[in-house]
């Protein structure tokens, strides 16, 4: 049940990103609204994912009038784009497969564009299902190690329903079946576990290792392209890079 996260080589990558990412109001404006129209606006106990969504907005510092603007937008109470969550697949240099998890309300404009950044860096856009096989979808939960005890954890989750527990350099990451990840933040929360994030996530059945400092850095920029496209929410990949070629990339 626990163990060393073998995704932590890969967290010198993403880890930057997904600041940068959770910082994007623009981002963050569209999940919002995503979320209320698909559950509602009543975020404190009625819709899970936008009371997550709305702690995250405040973390980044965004103003309360953009928050409650995209929940009504959301519930139609405003009139605004009708944002539709969408996932696109392709392929990396290198066999790598990505999975892009999308919010537009253009998907012919969305399609294109991302067509056009897998072709401007070696990879190409894949059709519906040719990529999507091997990945499974998961919660995840992630706990600085600081903060908390693993044998706490590990029962508090498991009581609500979790699947696993890893640990890594700095966090605990715990993995739920998706409809599980809300139920054990909030078993967590409630016994005194304080999570830095929670989300639903893709995972790759197997990795893909990266063998050559080439190679690496066109995955490397194709997956930092991809993330900074507007209608991008997340990038999941199946890349496995050594610490040896991301710290020659790093230099």
């Amino acid at each position: 049940m626990a163990g060393h996260s073998k995704w932590s080589k890969v967290k010198h990558i993403k880890g930057p990103l997904d600041v940068k990412r959770g910082a994007t109001f623009s981002k963050l404006v569209k999940e919002i609204t995503v979320a209320a129209r698909m559950g509602g606006g009543e975020y404190v106990s009625g819709n899970p994912r936008l009371r997550t969504l709305v702690d995250l907005a405040r973390a980044a510092n965004m103003p309360k009038e953009n928050v409650e603007r995209a929940i009504k937008k959301g519930t139609g109470e405003l009139e605004g784009a009708q944002y539709e969550e969408t996932l696109y697949e392709g392929y990396a240099p290198g066999g790598v497969a990505m999975v892009i998890e999308a919010a537009t309300d253009n998907k012919n404009r969305t399609a294109a564009d991302l067509r056009l950044i897998f072709s401007k860096n070696g990879g190409s856009l894949a059709a519906s299902g040719s990529v999507l096989y091997m990945f499974h979808k998961k919660g995840q939960i992630t706990v600085p190690r600081s903060l908390a005890d693993e044998d706490r954890i590990l029962e508090l989750m498991l009581d609500a329903g979790a699947e696993e527990l890893t640990t890594g350099d700095t966090h605990y990451v715990v993995f739920t079946p998706p409809d599980k990840l809300y139920a054990v933040a909030e078993a967590l929360k409630t016994g005194g576990i304080a999570t830095e994030t929670q989300k639903l996530t893709y995972l790759p059945d197997n990795s893909v290792a990266v063998a050559d400092d080439a190679t690496a850095a066109q995955v490397l920029k194709l997956y930092e392209a991809l993330d900074a496209n507007d209608d991008t929410l997340n990038v999941h990949s199946n890349f496995d890079i050594s610490e040896e070629i991301l710290a020659r990339l790093s230099a």
